[in-house]
């Protein structure tokens, strides 16, 4: 239902249209009885008759008011005026990455890589708060991740969002999101393409149901255009898209000379096209991110580039098992609080665990 300037739904006021895409339309909309601006998502008129895709948005509220993370805009509140059911989010200043990639692509280039990893850093982490709670956002791309002036990452929309019961634990019990009443399993099954083309896993793409690794192929995928400047599957349509996910592979020479050797090893282990051979977990990638760099100043002396690669890969794995036998000492000297999510024990034994394997590639 497309809304005017001045509308009111309840306690909002239309200001302005934000956006519109399958699973909502979005408005910058005025809270008169806090004295804030929100942001306003309304399911579309055409499927406010459609079951699924009524359960599809209220999950949506389900899934973001389970995620309280800085990277991962917020919900304020699922409301239904009778003629309207609407979600209130937090209202990001600022730009999407898709548009900051769009400015860039004038002059065909990226980000610099210290640009692209702070940005992919915030993303990983956001990541890694929603797979913590058996949540796959299914549709990543720099459309739902926004940037604020100072540089926040913001993940937006889980309206494509799938909670995976094993990995979910508590909340998949009674009372959590998989046995709420406004949940249904119709449109997360295997046979159906749900996604962006460009940013979707061969699997997504096969119509194969999905796990936490087609996140993994979708943050490589974004990490990639952030420092090629061109998006890492490309074609004149949709099939000729989807095409190249299932059986191409990125312009590796696209990557700027600088990208750091442990860099392109991390974007390519995330676009491995057979997922049992991907890495498994975000938390893999946000280590390789965060401490590998480090090996990379004792210079390799391998002239093959596979042996380069599995240098980094060896010397990543043993600084992380260091990294992590220090970590253990100095909190049962010093009584340290437990290590936050990127670095505690269990994603540092994760981290090394997949290191060395690829090492041995």
């Amino acid at each position: 239902m497309a809304l005017s300037t001045g509308a009111r739904l309840g306690p909002y006021e239309i200001v302005s249209p934000l956006g519109a895409g399958g699973m909502g339309e979005v408005y910058r909309a005025r809270d008169s009885k806090l004295n804030r601006e929100v942001a306003v998502k309304i399911l579309p008129e055409a499927f406010t008759r459609d079951p699924e895709r009524i359960a599809r948005f209220q999950r949506e509220a389900q899934i973001l008011a389970a995620l309280n993370h800085p990277h991962i805009g917020a919900i304020y509140g699922l409301e239904d005026t009778g003629d309207a059911q609407f979600l209130v989010l937090e209202l990001i200043e600022g730009d999407t990455l898709a548009e900051r990639l769009e400015a860039r692509l004038q002059p065909q280039r990226g980000f610099t890589v210290d640009e692209a990893l702070t940005i992919a850093r915030q993303i990983g982490d956001a990541l890694a708060a929603a797979h913590d709670k058996g949540i796959i956002h299914r549709d990543l791309k720099p459309a739902n991740i926004a940037l604020t002036a100072d540089g926040h990452v913001k993940v937006l929309d889980f309206g494509l969002a799938k909670l995976d019961p094993v990995a979910a634990g508590d909340s998949a019990g009674p009372g959590g999101l998989s046995h709420s009443p406004t949940l249904t399993f119709a449109a997360t099954q295997a046979g159906m393409i749900l996604g962006t083309a460009a940013y979707m896993a061969p699997e997504q793409a096969r119509g194969r149901a999905a796990d936490k690794r087609c996140d993994i192929w979708a943050f490589g995928c974004v990490l990639y255009e952030m420092l090629a400047g061109k998006k890492a599957f490309e074609g004149e349509d949709v099939t000729d898209i989807i095409a190249a996910v299932v059986r191409g592979d990125p312009d590796w020479n696209a990557l700027p000379a600088d990208t750091p050797e442990h860099i392109r090893t991390l974007i390519k282990r995330c676009l491995v096209k057979d997922r049992k051979q991907r890495i498994a977990d975000i938390a893999v990638a946000l280590y390789i991110m965060n401490e590998a760099p480090r090996s990379d100043r004792r210079r390799c002396a391998c002239r093959h580039p596979a042996d380069r690669r599995r240098c980094v890969v060896r010397d990543a794995a043993g600084s992380a098992a260091a990294a992590s036998g220090h970590a253990l000492r100095d909190r049962s000297t010093t009584g340290a609080a437990p290590l936050d999510s990127r670095s505690g024990p269990r994603h540092r034994h994760l981290a090394r665990r997949t290191l060395h394997r690829l090492s041995r590639r």
